[in-house]
C-alpha cells in the first residue's frame, strides 16, 4: 500500500503549541470585513485553541506532527 499524505492544505491553516494544542485562525474575515462592528473584527483577527474532539481528528489528518 502506499503512504498516507498528510493534508497539505490543512498544514498550513494550523500550528501546534508547544504543550501541542492546535491553534486556528477564525473565519469570516476574508473580504465584506467594514460592514462588520468593530468588536467582530476585533474578536475574529484572533485565534483560538480547538477542543479535544477536533484536535484527534486534525492529528488524524495530519500524518507527521511538528
Amino acid at each position: 500500500m502506499p503512504k498516507m499524505k498528510s493534508s497539505k492544505t490543512l498544514s498550513k491553516r494550523i500550528r501546534f503549541s508547544a504543550s501541542g494544542k492546535v491553534k486556528v485562525h477564525h473565519s469570516g474575515m476574508g473580504h465584506l470585513a467594514p460592514r462588520k462592528t468593530r468588536k467582530q473584527r476585533k474578536h475574529l483577527s484572533g485565534g483560538y485553541y480547538l477542543c479535544s474532539i477536533d484536535q484527534k481528528r486534525v492529528e488524524d489528518m495530519l500524518t507527521s506532527k511538528k
